[in-house]
This record gives C-alpha cells, sequence and structure tokens, in this order.
C-alpha cells in the first residue's frame, strides 16, 4: 500500500516537472515570436540565463494560477456571467505580468497587450498537456475532473450503491430533429445509444441498443416555462403561454423573468404539495426551475435569492472559472462564436436566404453566451455531480433553441449545434464511468420548433397591429397599407354601418386602454386590462364588432379561443366557424390540422384562471410543418403546430418504457410523473414534502 502512494506520489511529480518543461518552452518560442515580449537584459543574456528566465517565470505563472485566480473569481461571483467571461483575458494576463515582476531572475517583461496573449496559450498549453498525461491513467483522470469540477464544494459523505439519475435537456431539439441528424452521422453517441435492433447482433460483433426513443406530446404552450415547470414540479396548471397578463394582478407574467419564475415554481409547489423532482440529493444546472434541489447553478427561480453574501445561482461559475485554463478556453470560444455568427448572418443576407430575421445588435455575445458560456458551466457543474455521486440532475442545455429561432430548426447553423451537444453528452458518459456509482442517463426535450416566416413578413403587420385594426383604433402607416390592414378597417366600418371612416373626434367612442396584445411564439394573447374578468365572446362582440371576425378570418390565423355565456367556452375558425368546447374533436374543424391532443390541450387551456380574453393560434400548414410566429422568429414554439409539439425522450433500457401501452406521453406532467417513477426503480428515496413547501403552507 505505501509503494502504491509512493509511486501515485511520483507520477503526481512527473507530471508537474513535464507542465512546467512544456510551459517553459512555450514561454521561450512566445518570447521569439513577439517582439514586445523579452526574457533578457538590453544588453543580451546567455541561452541558459534566458532559459533560466523562462523556467521562473513560467513556474511563477503557474504557481499563481493555481492559488491567486481561484481567489479572483470568487470575488467577481456577482459578476454578470458575460462580463466575467470578456474579463478573463485581462485577469490572466495581469497574473502573467505579476509573475514577471516576481521572477526572482530579475529579467522579463512584455507590453500589457501581448502579455494577454501569452497568458491565454501558456494556459492552454498547460491545460493541454496535463489533460494529456492524465487521462492515460483512469484514475489521475477521475481525480483531475473531480478537482476541476467541484473545486469549492463542501465535503459529501459516501455515496450510496443504487444507480443514480442524470437527466440531460437538449432545449429546443423535436423528435424528428434528433432522429433525422442521428440518421445523417450529427450525433454519432446518441447514434451508438440507439443502435438499432434490426442492425448487426452483438453474436455478430454488433452493439446492442442501450436506448429507447420515445416522442411525447407538449401542451397548448408548447414552450421551456410550462414544459420545464411540469417536468421538475409535477404541474403546468395556470401556465398558458411564455408571456401573459395577469388580470388579477395587474401585472404580464414572463417565464424567463425572475420574480415570475419565483411564482411560477412556488404556485406549482403549493399545487402539488412537495418540493419537486429534485428534492432528494438533487442538483439543477441552468434550469428556469429548481426542482427542490439543494445544489443549484444558473437556475433562474433562485437568481433573486441571496445566501451568505452571494447569488447561489452563480456560485455554479466558481466551480468551472476557478481553472484559468477553462476560462481561457470558453473565453476565446466565446470571440469566436461571435465571429461565427457574424459571418454566418451575413452570408444568410448576401445569399438573400428566406426566411430570415434580423440577427444585429447583442444577438451575437446573446448567441455565443448560450452556446459556450451557458454550455461550459452546466456541463462542468453536471460533471461535478457525477463525481459526487448525487442522486438525481436535471441540467438544460440551450444552445440549439437559440440558434434555431434565428437560423432554423434544420439550418446549417442548427446542425452545428447538435454536432457539439452530442460531444457534450459524449464527455458526461465518459465522465460517468470514473463516478463513485453507476449512472443511467436520460437525454430529453421540453418542446420543438416549427419553421416558417413570421407573421409581420408574409403580411406585413403585426399581430398587435391586426387587433388595433380590429377595435378601430389608430395603427401605423406601414400597416394601414398593407391589405390585412385595410380589410380590417373595411370590417370595422361594416360592423359600426359607417360608409366611411369617421375622423371627428366627437363621433368616436370614448377612449379605453388599449388591448394588450403579447407573443409567444405562433401562440397570441388579447387581454382587454380594464375588465376584471375574462371577457366572453358576447361582450367582446358588443364592445368591437369587427374584432373576433377580423381575426377569424385572416389566412395567417388558424383558430381562436374565447370564453362563451352559452357555451362555457367556444373556438372560432374562419367563414363563422363556431364550435363548442365539448363539442371539439381533432377531425374535423379548425383543429384538425394540429394532431392529435390539440383538442384535449385546448380544452384544458380554457381552464385556467389566467387564460387571456382571447387566445390566438396562428396558421399550420400540415404539408411542410410551418407556422407563422407572431415573434420575430424564423423557427418558434410556443402554441399548436407542426414539430414543436413533439419533443423526445431518450431513456435507458433498463429503465421501463415511459409508457407500458407504447402510447406517446401527454403532457409534461405525465414526463415528471415517468420520471419520479424511474427514480423508484433505481432504488432512490421517495421524494418527500419540499421544506420550502410547508414554510409557504405555516405562513
Amino acid at each position: 500500500m505505501r509503494g502504491v502512494r509512493w509511486r501515485r506520489i511520483a507520477s503526481q511529480i512527473g507530471r508537474s516537472v513535464t507542465v512546467w518543461a512544456v510551459s517553459t518552452v512555450t514561454m521561450l518560442v512566445l518570447a521569439a515570436l513577439l517582439p514586445d515580449f523579452q526574457l533578457q537584459s538590453a544588453d543580451g543574456d546567455s541561452a541558459t540565463r534566458i532559459a533560466v528566465t523562462a523556467a521562473c517565470g513560467a513556474g511563477a505563472f503557474g504557481v499563481l494560477s493555481a492559488v491567486v485566480w481561484p481567489l479572483l473569481v470568487r470575488l467577481l461571483l456577482l459578476v454578470p456571467a458575460l462580463v466575467l467571461g470578456l474579463l478573463v483575458f485581462f485577469l490572466n494576463g495581469s497574473l502573467l505580468l505579476l509573475a514577471l515582476r516576481i521572477n526572482p531572475s530579475g529579467r522579463g517583461e512584455a507590453a500589457p497587450e501581448t502579455a494577454v496573449i501569452v497568458a491565454a496559450v501558456m494556459s492552454a498549453v498547460a491545460s493541454a498537456t496535463g489533460a494529456a498525461l492524465a487521462v492515460r491513467d483512469d484514475e489521475t483522470y477521475r481525480r483531475r475532473l473531480h478537482r476541476l469540477a467541484t473545486r469549492g464544494r463542501r465535503v459529501r459523505p459516501p455515496c450510496p450503491t443504487t444507480p443514480g439519475l442524470v437527466c440531460v435537456q437538449l432545449d429546443g431539439v423535436g423528435h424528428d430533429v434528433l432522429t433525422d441528424a442521428v440518421r445523417r452521422g450529427l450525433m454519432p453517441t446518441v447514434a451508438r445509444w440507439l443502435a438499432t435492433a434490426d442492425g448487426p447482433r452483438p453474436a455478430d460483433g454488433g452493439t446492442p441498443p442501450t436506448h429507447r426513443l420515445t416522442p411525447w406530446r407538449t401542451d397548448w404552450s408548447s414552450q421551456t416555462g410550462a414544459s420545464q415547470l411540469g417536468i421538475l414540479h409535477g404541474s403546468t396548471f395556470d401556465v398558458p403561454a411564455f408571456r401573459w397578463y395577469e388580470k388579477d394582478r395587474g401585472e404580464v407574467m414572463v417565464c424567463n423573468r425572475p420574480t415570475s419564475a419565483v411564482e411560477l415554481q412556488r404556485r406549482a409547489m403549493l399545487r402539488t404539495g412537495d418540493g419537486g423532482l429534485l428534492s432528494v440529493d438533487g442538483a439543477s444546472r441552468g434550469n428556469l426551475f429548481s426542482g427542490g434541489a439543494g445544489e443549484q447553478a444558473l437556475v433562474l427561480s433562485i437568481a433573486t435569492r441571496r445566501r451568505r453574501g452571494a447569488n447561489r445561482s452563480r456560485a455554479g461559475y466558481f466551480a468551472y472559472f476557478c481553472d484559468p485554463a477553462n476560462a481561457v478556453r470558453t473565453a476565446l470560444s466565446f470571440v469566436a462564436e461571435v465571429a461565427r455568427e457574424i459571418g454566418q448572418s451575413t452570408r444568410a443576407r448576401l445569399r438573400g436566404q428566406r426566411p430570415r430575421v434580423g440577427r444585429g445588435g447583442l444577438y451575437p455575445f446573446v448567441r455565443a453566451f448560450a452556446t459556450v458560456v451557458e454550455r461550459d458551466v452546466v456541463v462542468a457543474a453536471v460533471m461535478g455531480d457525477l463525481l459526487a455521486g448525487r442522486t438525481a440532475v436535471y441540467a438544460d442545455l440551450v444552445a440549439y433553441d437559440e440558434v434555431a429561432h434565428h437560423s432554423g430548426p434544420r439550418s446549417r447553423d442548427a446542425e452545428k449545434v447538435l454536432q457539439r451537444l452530442d460531444r457534450c453528452l459524449a464527455l458526461l458518459e465518459r465522465v460517468a464511468e470514473h463516478a463513485p456509482r453507476p449512472y443511467r442517463i436520460v437525454v430529453l426535450s421540453d418542446h420543438g420548433q416549427s419553421p416558417g416566416e413570421t407573421f409581420r413578413a408574409r403580411y406585413g403587420l403585426t399581430l398587435g397591429d391586426l387587433v388595433r385594426a380590429g377595435c378601430g383604433l389608430h395603427v401605423p402607416r406601414r400597416a394601414e397599407r398593407t391589405r390585412s390592414g385595410a380589410e380590417a378597417r373595411a370590417a370595422v366600418r361594416a360592423a359600426l354601418r359607417r360608409p366611411v371612416e369617421e375622423r371627428d373626434a366627437r363621433d368616436r367612442p370614448a377612449r379605453r386602454p388599449e388591448p394588450i396584445v403579447l407573443a409567444s411564439g405562433n401562440l397570441g394573447l388579447v387581454s382587454f386590462p380594464d375588465v376584471p374578468h375574462r371577457m366572453t365572446k358576447e361582450e367582446i362582440d358588443a364592445r368591437h364588432p369587427a374584432l373576433l371576425t377580423t381575426l377569424a378570418n385572416h389566412p395567417g390565423i388558424g383558430f381562436l379561443l374565447v370564453r362563451s355565456e352559452e357555451h362555457g367556452g367556444v373556438v372560432l375558425g374562419a367563414y363563422g366557424a363556431e364550435i363548442p368546447l365539448a363539442e371539439l374533436d381533432d377531425e374535423s374543424g379548425p383543429l384538425a390540422r394540429f394532431g392529435p391532443g390539440a383538442a384535449d390541450a385546448v380544452r384544458r387551456t380554457h381552464s385556467f384562471p389566467h387564460t387571456a380574453d382571447i387566445m390566438v393560434n396562428s396558421a399550420h400548414d400540415p404539408a411542410d410543418g410551418e407556422v407563422l410566429a407572431f415573434e420575430e422568429q424564423i423557427g418558434s414554439h410556443g402554441g399548436l403546430g407542426g414539430a414543436q409539439s413533439r419533443p423526445f425522450l431518450l431513456s435507458p433500457r433498463e429503465l421501463s418504457p415511459p409508457a407500458e401501452d407504447g402510447a406517446e406521453p401527454a403532457g409534461a406532467e405525465h414526463v415528471h410523473r415517468v420520471l419520479r417513477r424511474w427514480l423508484g426503480e433505481l432504488d432512490g428515496p421517495q421524494v418527500p414534502l419540499g421544506t420550502d413547501v410547508e414554510e409557504e403552507r405555516a405562513a
């Protein structure tokens, strides 16, 4: 045993010396290439003296990186992640200048801008050298991953030997997109997991499938807020869209707004009576909601809380950025992603690509954060959870969803993101092999995305413009001149029995608060804020006689949902179609184009307390799966129509099928129950009543 220990120490010393030697050579090479980086005095030095200076400088830089860098990152936890990523180069360059200043040889100097370059290259080379040496020894590799991914965490007791569950959410990746990517070889890791049963059998040298792929259906609100709340907390009740207006509170709720996320999580916990899927020894990474997890990083619903003087949601940055090599690599990738987005958008514009939306302003930086910083931090956090032996982990990777919104769900840009996400899955699979307990890796998505040009691009006006025109309100001149705007004004004049528009203010009705029109992908919501209750069709017709007809007959709108005094609720379509909810089905009427489950989804949304006065779903073409987004997105989700409503669930075959009868799970609440069942099958503890729920009830 003592001999093994000494061999381990000798091996560690050998690796450290090797990294130091490589760093020294790197510094010598950079000094020869960069005129503003000197390792000798003005009068010149011998080769030996220069080598000693480089060795001392490399050693001092390595020590400072190991000791000072984690302290700097911890001090900067309150800095936004985007700013922290941009500060990486400056901080690393400052450490190199300090290393040269304290160099015992008294030699060495560099211009500040050159120091940034030298520090970045040396950090990358040292990291690559250390990883190359460590990866040859499984035990050393495991310890290195553990240090990098769990630095700064408290010591945990020995973990159980039963398998844990890791759920990785590929945000916005639809079932059809995944299967197509596997077929085309874009995702080899997933393809290996899904090795088809009719391929070579193990006896013939083939690999049997380790996972099964199951599609599932979202609710009408096919977006992350509703789906993730349902998956993690077991309830999607009263989440009618990504954003909606609540009359009783006079507030617009937005799922990715921290205050709204806190309120939605509180409501779900009160409704279900427990803390969430991750309440027992769980970790939540990169999500909108915590799931009741004790370990959280980049979780929106706790972004406004402060504990122990720091924001716990941002504390996960420390585990990643405390390693300067990680920080430099991510910062370089961030800059490269910004340049890649600018190049791709410029190429699309020069080619006259259609459909297309604007991708300027801050969007290149937003994309780079989602596809680089968020991905790297979340993956590193999950690595730490695996090596710490946590029972349940749920992580969201948002990269594909962000790119697909602006480039299209099946664009070349989005395909590149899928390839990088597949490599993340391969890395997590490899790290799981070094974990102290076995793991079952589940990959799933919260929704898909449907392609199509925007409503504004096709008709020249927004949904808000159309609503205003249907109400007889002033609309922008550009909208007035469109065919849709002219038809809406004509409908208003006909409904009011006025042959011409009245421009005399005395003939206009008393001024009321304007309707609030919100968009969630291809789902629109219209609310009248001065009416405290949800208006009925009869009330809307009395107030704005042409509005519902204008909306229902517009070619860009598929159907409307409104409350009815006579029928409780009705769906309105073109040419006067009016179907009570009790008679609604998926095979006829306005919902026939929207596929199985559409009628049930509409009926459920009608029962929500905060459903809008008018729910508007865009038109959908089943032939090509296209919808018309009411937002500026050419890949959208949020309503019914196409691939957005059909995400996937990729689960290990050691776990029971999601549905025993082979049916597709219907709704995020169903997926929550499936994940709970799997936790039970893995002999994990049952999720008890959450502490936060008990406190809420006591209050």
